[in-house]
Protein backbone atom coordinates (compact mmCIF):
# COMPACT_ATOMS: atom_id res chain seq x y z
CA UNK A 1 0.00 0.00 0.00
CA UNK A 2 0.98 3.62 -0.68
CA UNK A 3 0.59 6.20 2.24
CA UNK A 4 0.71 9.56 1.82
CA UNK A 5 1.00 12.08 4.62
CA UNK A 6 -1.07 15.33 4.40
CA UNK A 7 -0.52 18.42 5.87
CA UNK A 8 -4.50 18.73 7.01
CA UNK A 9 -5.67 22.43 8.43
CA UNK A 10 -3.50 22.46 11.29
CA UNK A 11 -0.46 23.22 8.84
CA UNK A 12 -0.71 27.64 9.38
CA UNK A 13 -1.54 27.05 13.57
CA UNK A 14 2.02 25.38 13.32
CA UNK A 15 3.83 28.52 11.81
CA UNK A 16 6.56 28.96 12.07
CA UNK A 17 7.87 25.72 11.78
CA UNK A 18 5.67 24.29 8.67
CA UNK A 19 7.36 27.85 6.74
CA UNK A 20 10.45 25.15 6.12
CA UNK A 21 8.86 21.65 6.17
CA UNK A 22 5.35 19.70 6.26
CA UNK A 23 3.41 18.71 9.46
CA UNK A 24 4.74 15.39 9.08
CA UNK A 25 8.36 16.76 9.45
CA UNK A 26 8.12 17.99 13.38
CA UNK A 27 9.73 16.43 15.94
CA UNK A 28 7.87 15.33 19.04
CA UNK A 29 9.14 12.80 21.58
CA UNK A 30 11.95 10.62 19.82
CA UNK A 31 10.71 10.87 16.58
CA UNK A 32 9.14 12.89 13.70
CA UNK A 33 5.35 12.15 12.87
CA UNK A 34 7.03 10.60 9.86
CA UNK A 35 9.43 8.60 11.32
CA UNK A 36 6.58 7.48 13.96
CA UNK A 37 4.33 5.97 10.72
CA UNK A 38 7.11 4.94 8.83
CA UNK A 39 7.96 2.99 11.67
CA UNK A 40 4.42 1.68 12.62
CA UNK A 41 3.71 0.68 8.93
CA UNK A 42 6.92 -0.75 8.26
CA UNK A 43 7.33 1.46 5.22
CA UNK A 44 8.19 4.82 3.50
CA UNK A 45 6.06 7.61 2.84
CA UNK A 46 5.51 10.84 0.52
CA UNK A 47 3.48 14.12 1.53
CA UNK A 48 0.87 16.48 0.04
CA UNK A 49 1.86 19.62 1.08
CA UNK A 50 1.94 23.33 -0.04
CA UNK A 51 3.67 23.68 -3.44
CA UNK A 52 6.63 25.73 -2.67
CA UNK A 53 7.81 22.91 -0.35
CA UNK A 54 6.96 20.05 -3.03
CA UNK A 55 10.19 20.05 -4.41
CA UNK A 56 12.00 19.30 -1.77
CA UNK A 57 9.49 16.88 -0.16
CA UNK A 58 7.41 15.17 -3.04
CA UNK A 59 4.22 13.42 -3.49
CA UNK A 60 4.28 10.11 -5.08
CA UNK A 61 0.76 8.99 -6.05
CA UNK A 62 -0.24 5.55 -6.85
CA UNK A 63 -3.48 3.79 -8.28
CA UNK A 64 -4.19 3.22 -4.55
CA UNK A 65 -3.64 5.24 -1.61
CA UNK A 66 -4.12 5.71 1.82
CA UNK A 67 -3.88 9.51 2.98
CA UNK A 68 -3.02 10.15 6.66
CA UNK A 69 -3.83 13.22 8.82
CA UNK A 70 -0.20 14.46 9.66
CA UNK A 71 -1.32 16.23 13.08
CA UNK A 72 -2.29 12.51 14.14
CA UNK A 73 0.53 10.68 15.85
CA UNK A 74 -0.33 6.82 15.54
CA UNK A 75 -1.45 4.67 18.10
CA UNK A 76 -1.64 0.68 17.83
CA UNK A 77 -5.82 1.05 17.40
CA UNK A 78 -5.45 4.37 14.54
CA UNK A 79 -2.79 1.54 12.63
CA UNK A 80 -4.90 -1.37 12.96
CA UNK A 81 -7.75 0.72 11.87
CA UNK A 82 -5.50 2.70 8.69
CA UNK A 83 -4.46 -1.31 7.55
CA UNK A 84 -7.88 -2.51 7.44
CA UNK A 85 -9.35 0.27 5.32
CA UNK A 86 -10.75 -0.40 2.14
CA UNK A 87 -11.50 1.60 -1.13
CA UNK A 88 -13.63 4.74 -0.23
CA UNK A 89 -13.42 4.49 3.45
CA UNK A 90 -12.36 6.82 5.53
CA UNK A 91 -11.67 7.34 9.46
CA UNK A 92 -13.31 10.07 11.08
CA UNK A 93 -12.45 11.71 14.52
CA UNK A 94 -15.31 14.44 14.81
CA UNK A 95 -15.12 16.58 12.34
CA UNK A 96 -11.55 15.67 11.21
CA UNK A 97 -10.67 13.36 8.75
CA UNK A 98 -7.77 11.41 9.91
CA UNK A 99 -7.26 8.42 7.14
CA UNK A 100 -8.70 7.34 4.03
CA UNK A 101 -8.51 5.14 0.71
CA UNK A 102 -8.53 6.65 -2.22
CA UNK A 103 -8.83 5.33 -5.97
CA UNK A 104 -9.07 9.17 -6.76
CA UNK A 105 -6.22 12.23 -7.55
CA UNK A 106 -6.48 14.90 -4.88
CA UNK A 107 -8.41 16.79 -7.06
CA UNK A 108 -11.20 14.61 -6.88
CA UNK A 109 -12.34 13.58 -3.14
CA UNK A 110 -16.04 13.82 -2.00
CA UNK A 111 -16.26 12.49 1.12
CA UNK A 112 -20.00 12.38 1.26
CA UNK A 113 -19.02 9.39 -1.25
CA UNK A 114 -17.58 7.87 1.30
CA UNK A 115 -17.87 4.90 4.30
CA UNK A 116 -17.02 7.14 7.19
CA UNK A 117 -15.68 5.14 10.66
CA UNK A 118 -15.75 6.75 13.81
CA UNK A 119 -12.46 6.67 15.36
CA UNK A 120 -13.43 7.22 18.78
CA UNK A 121 -9.86 6.51 21.43
CA UNK A 122 -8.13 9.29 22.84
CA UNK A 123 -5.11 10.30 20.44
CA UNK A 124 -2.58 12.54 20.23
CA UNK A 125 -2.58 15.39 17.98
CA UNK A 126 -0.57 18.26 17.04
CA UNK A 127 -2.34 21.24 16.34
CA UNK A 128 -0.42 24.12 17.61
CA UNK A 129 3.07 24.93 18.03
CA UNK A 130 2.74 24.97 21.96
CA UNK A 131 1.59 21.22 21.59
CA UNK A 132 4.96 20.18 21.10
CA UNK A 133 6.64 20.22 24.28
CA UNK A 134 3.50 20.28 26.37
CA UNK A 135 2.77 16.92 24.74
CA UNK A 136 6.21 15.98 24.55
CA UNK A 137 6.30 14.28 27.52
CA UNK A 138 3.42 11.65 26.60
CA UNK A 139 4.81 11.20 22.51
CA UNK A 140 8.54 10.45 24.17
CA UNK A 141 6.98 7.19 26.23
CA UNK A 142 5.42 6.20 23.03
CA UNK A 143 8.57 6.56 20.83
CA UNK A 144 10.33 4.94 23.75
CA UNK A 145 8.68 1.89 23.94
CA UNK A 146 8.25 2.02 20.25
CA UNK A 147 12.24 1.87 19.62
CA UNK A 148 13.08 -0.05 22.41
CA UNK A 149 10.50 -3.33 22.86
CA UNK A 150 12.63 -6.81 22.63
CA UNK A 151 15.89 -4.71 22.28
CA UNK A 152 18.59 -4.19 25.00
CA UNK A 153 20.45 -0.76 26.24
CA UNK A 154 24.05 -0.58 25.69
CA UNK A 155 25.51 -1.04 29.50
CA UNK A 156 25.35 1.98 31.62
CA UNK A 157 28.88 2.79 32.41
CA UNK A 158 29.65 2.21 36.64
CA UNK A 159 31.33 5.72 36.86
CA UNK A 160 27.46 7.07 36.38
CA UNK A 161 24.92 8.06 39.27
CA UNK A 162 21.88 6.25 38.17
CA UNK A 163 18.19 6.24 39.10
CA UNK A 164 15.72 3.94 37.40
CA UNK A 165 18.15 2.15 35.25
CA UNK A 166 15.33 0.33 34.03
CA UNK A 167 13.80 3.26 32.06
CA UNK A 168 17.25 4.52 30.54
CA UNK A 169 18.05 2.87 27.15
CA UNK A 170 21.72 3.32 25.45
CA UNK A 171 21.92 2.99 21.61
CA UNK A 172 25.71 2.22 20.68
CA UNK A 173 28.33 4.29 20.13
CA UNK A 174 26.87 6.83 22.79
CA UNK A 175 29.35 8.51 25.67
CA UNK A 176 28.43 8.89 28.97
CA UNK A 177 30.82 9.25 32.41
CA UNK A 178 30.41 11.22 35.43
CA UNK A 179 26.93 12.28 34.58
CA UNK A 180 23.57 11.86 37.09
CA UNK A 181 20.62 10.32 34.80
CA UNK A 182 17.10 9.77 36.87
CA UNK A 183 14.74 8.35 35.00
CA UNK A 184 11.99 8.12 37.41
CA UNK A 185 10.14 10.45 36.20
CA UNK A 186 10.11 9.19 32.70
CA UNK A 187 11.98 7.71 30.26
CA UNK A 188 15.76 8.87 29.23
CA UNK A 189 17.21 8.09 25.94
CA UNK A 190 20.50 8.03 24.51
CA UNK A 191 20.62 7.85 20.41
CA UNK A 192 23.46 6.90 18.80
CA UNK A 193 26.82 8.04 19.21
CA UNK A 194 25.37 10.87 21.53
CA UNK A 195 27.20 12.12 24.25
CA UNK A 196 26.56 13.71 27.64
CA UNK A 197 29.60 15.42 29.44
CA UNK A 198 30.52 14.81 32.66
CA UNK A 199 28.94 16.67 35.53
CA UNK A 200 25.53 16.80 33.57
CA UNK A 201 22.20 16.30 35.96
CA UNK A 202 19.34 14.62 33.73
CA UNK A 203 15.84 14.10 34.94
CA UNK A 204 13.84 12.49 32.46
CA UNK A 205 11.88 12.09 29.74
CA UNK A 206 14.63 13.33 27.78
CA UNK A 207 15.36 12.09 24.40
CA UNK A 208 18.93 12.44 23.02
CA UNK A 209 18.80 11.98 19.62
CA UNK A 210 21.81 10.52 17.13
CA UNK A 211 24.73 12.74 17.27
CA UNK A 212 23.79 14.93 19.74
CA UNK A 213 25.21 16.72 22.83
CA UNK A 214 24.39 17.78 26.67
CA UNK A 215 27.39 19.79 27.75
CA UNK A 216 29.65 19.66 30.71
CA UNK A 217 27.18 20.36 34.18
CA UNK A 218 24.27 20.86 32.20
CA UNK A 219 20.77 20.96 33.82
CA UNK A 220 18.40 19.29 31.95
CA UNK A 221 15.03 17.96 32.91
CA UNK A 222 12.08 16.96 30.99
CA UNK A 223 10.12 16.42 28.74
CA UNK A 224 12.86 17.76 26.95
CA UNK A 225 14.07 16.69 23.51
CA UNK A 226 17.63 17.16 21.75
CA UNK A 227 17.24 16.79 18.04
CA UNK A 228 20.28 14.87 16.20
CA UNK A 229 23.53 16.82 15.94
CA UNK A 230 22.68 19.65 18.44
CA UNK A 231 24.59 20.70 21.61
CA UNK A 232 23.07 21.73 24.70
CA UNK A 233 24.37 23.48 27.85
CA UNK A 234 22.65 25.57 30.95
CA UNK A 235 19.64 24.75 32.13
CA UNK A 236 16.65 23.32 30.17
CA UNK A 237 13.38 22.28 30.64
CA UNK A 238 10.46 20.67 28.90
CA UNK A 239 12.00 21.80 25.59
CA UNK A 240 12.04 20.78 22.16
CA UNK A 241 14.91 21.12 19.86
CA UNK A 242 14.49 19.76 16.09
CA UNK A 243 18.07 19.10 14.90
CA UNK A 244 21.09 21.06 13.89
CA UNK A 245 20.94 23.68 16.99
CA UNK A 246 22.83 24.45 19.53
CA UNK A 247 22.17 25.83 23.25
CA UNK A 248 25.89 25.86 24.05
CA UNK A 249 26.17 27.54 27.08
CA UNK A 250 24.63 29.05 30.34
CA UNK A 251 21.38 30.19 30.43
CA UNK A 252 18.17 29.10 30.43
CA UNK A 253 15.63 27.32 28.34
CA UNK A 254 12.31 26.53 29.21
CA UNK A 255 9.01 25.33 27.37
CA UNK A 256 10.48 26.31 24.25
CA UNK A 257 10.62 24.74 20.45
CA UNK A 258 13.87 25.72 18.23
CA UNK A 259 13.37 24.41 14.91
CA UNK A 260 16.36 23.48 12.92
CA UNK A 261 19.85 25.61 12.12
CA UNK A 262 18.85 28.13 15.28
CA UNK A 263 22.11 28.68 17.56
CA UNK A 264 21.21 30.83 21.24
CA UNK A 265 24.08 33.15 22.15
CA UNK A 266 25.69 32.71 25.77
CA UNK A 267 23.70 33.22 29.00
CA UNK A 268 20.44 33.65 26.59
CA UNK A 269 17.26 33.09 28.47
CA UNK A 270 13.91 33.00 27.95
CA UNK A 271 11.00 33.91 30.39
CA UNK A 272 8.32 31.08 30.49
CA UNK A 273 6.06 32.62 33.14
CA UNK A 274 4.56 35.83 33.32
CA UNK A 275 4.73 38.21 36.44
CA UNK A 276 1.60 38.41 37.18
CA UNK A 277 1.00 34.53 36.47
CA UNK A 278 -1.34 35.16 33.52
CA UNK A 279 -2.29 33.06 30.60
CA UNK A 280 0.53 33.34 27.59
CA UNK A 281 -0.93 34.45 24.25
CA UNK A 282 1.42 34.04 21.61
CA UNK A 283 1.81 35.50 18.16
CA UNK A 284 -0.86 34.05 15.32
CA UNK A 285 0.11 33.67 11.77
CA UNK A 286 -3.79 32.90 10.81
CA UNK A 287 -5.50 35.67 12.61
CA UNK A 288 -2.37 37.96 12.70
CA UNK A 289 -3.21 38.55 16.50
CA UNK A 290 -2.03 37.04 19.86
CA UNK A 291 -4.05 34.11 20.53
CA UNK A 292 -4.88 32.47 23.41
CA UNK A 293 -2.88 29.48 24.50
CA UNK A 294 -4.56 28.34 27.76
CA UNK A 295 -1.11 27.92 29.19
CA UNK A 296 0.66 29.47 32.31
CA UNK A 297 4.33 28.39 31.11
CA UNK A 298 4.91 29.30 27.86
CA UNK A 299 8.42 30.19 26.44
CA UNK A 300 10.19 30.96 22.58
CA UNK A 301 9.30 29.67 19.26
CA UNK A 302 12.00 30.03 16.90
CA UNK A 303 12.06 28.77 13.22
CA UNK A 304 14.36 27.22 11.39
CA UNK A 305 17.84 29.26 10.40
CA UNK A 306 17.53 31.88 13.23
CA UNK A 307 19.62 33.02 15.28
CA UNK A 308 20.42 35.38 18.75
CA UNK A 309 23.45 37.34 20.41
CA UNK A 310 24.82 36.60 23.66
CA UNK A 311 22.86 37.83 26.66
CA UNK A 312 19.74 37.81 24.50
CA UNK A 313 16.49 38.27 26.66
CA UNK A 314 13.47 36.76 25.22
CA UNK A 315 9.86 37.63 26.62
CA UNK A 316 7.24 34.98 28.10
CA UNK A 317 5.54 33.72 24.86
CA UNK A 318 8.16 35.06 22.13
CA UNK A 319 7.69 33.76 18.11
CA UNK A 320 10.59 34.22 16.24
CA UNK A 321 10.27 33.67 12.56
CA UNK A 322 12.31 31.84 9.96
CA UNK A 323 16.25 33.13 9.42
CA UNK A 324 16.02 36.33 12.11
CA UNK A 325 19.10 37.48 13.65
CA UNK A 326 18.58 39.07 17.27
CA UNK A 327 20.88 40.70 19.10
CA UNK A 328 21.96 43.45 21.36
CA UNK A 329 20.21 44.92 25.10
CA UNK A 330 16.89 44.56 26.12
CA UNK A 331 13.85 42.79 25.41
CA UNK A 332 13.08 42.04 21.55
CA UNK A 333 9.41 42.29 20.59
CA UNK A 334 7.15 38.88 21.21
CA UNK A 335 6.44 38.43 17.31
CA UNK A 336 9.76 39.04 15.83
CA UNK A 337 9.15 38.19 11.79
CA UNK A 338 11.11 36.34 9.38
CA UNK A 339 14.01 37.92 8.11
CA UNK A 340 14.59 40.43 10.69
CA UNK A 341 17.73 41.56 12.15
CA UNK A 342 18.20 43.79 15.38
CA UNK A 343 16.69 43.71 18.77
CA UNK A 344 14.94 45.92 21.01
CA UNK A 345 15.40 49.25 19.28
CA UNK A 346 14.19 47.81 16.07
CA UNK A 347 14.75 45.71 13.27
CA UNK A 348 15.51 46.20 9.82
CA UNK A 349 15.11 43.65 6.94
CA UNK A 350 17.69 40.51 6.81
CA UNK A 351 18.60 40.23 3.13
CA UNK A 352 18.34 36.84 1.37
CA UNK A 353 21.88 37.25 0.18
CA UNK A 354 23.54 37.48 3.52
CA UNK A 355 21.14 34.91 5.09
CA UNK A 356 22.24 32.24 2.58
CA UNK A 357 25.89 32.63 3.21
CA UNK A 358 25.33 32.04 6.57
CA UNK A 359 23.54 29.15 6.10
CA UNK A 360 25.82 27.64 3.63
CA UNK A 361 28.49 28.16 6.15
CA UNK A 362 26.91 26.75 9.07
CA UNK A 363 25.54 23.50 7.08
CA UNK A 364 28.61 23.28 5.30
CA UNK A 365 30.66 22.20 8.83
CA UNK A 366 27.96 20.15 9.84
CA UNK A 367 29.09 18.31 6.57
CA UNK A 368 25.85 19.31 4.26
CA UNK A 369 24.80 21.11 1.02
CA UNK A 370 22.23 24.29 1.18
CA UNK A 371 20.36 22.72 -1.57
CA UNK A 372 18.94 25.04 -4.10
CA UNK A 373 15.72 23.61 -3.45
CA UNK A 374 16.69 25.02 0.42
CA UNK A 375 16.98 28.39 -1.17
CA UNK A 376 14.00 28.40 -2.95
CA UNK A 377 12.18 27.79 0.23
CA UNK A 378 13.57 30.34 2.10
CA UNK A 379 12.99 32.88 -0.75
CA UNK A 380 9.15 32.15 -0.89
CA UNK A 381 9.10 32.26 2.95
CA UNK A 382 10.91 35.77 2.55
CA UNK A 383 8.06 37.28 -0.02
CA UNK A 384 5.36 35.78 1.92
CA UNK A 385 6.33 37.21 5.34
CA UNK A 386 6.98 40.52 3.88
CA UNK A 387 3.82 42.13 5.25
CA UNK A 388 5.06 41.30 8.63
CA UNK A 389 8.25 43.51 8.16
CA UNK A 390 8.30 47.20 8.73
CA UNK A 391 10.69 47.74 6.05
Amino acid sequence: MNYILFDGPSRNNLLPFTYTRPVADIRIGILTIRQKWEKVLNTTTTTVTEDYLSEKYPMVEMEENIMIHASYLPNPSLVKQIKALKANQAIFKEEDVIAFFTNDTQENIDFSTYEAIEFNEAILKVENTWDIFSKNGEAMQVDFDLLTKDRTSQPIPESNNIIAPENIFIEKGAKLEFTTLNASSGPIYIGENAEVMEGAIVRGPLALCENATIKLGAKIYGPTTVGPHSKVGGEVNNSVIFGFSNKGHDGFLGNSVLGEWCNLGADTNNSNLKNNYAEVRLWDYQTEGFARTGLQFCGLMMGDHSKCGINTMFNTGTVVGVSANIFGSGFPRNFVPSFSWGGSSGFTTYLTKKAFEVAKVVMQRRKLEFLQEDQAILEHVFEETKKYRRE
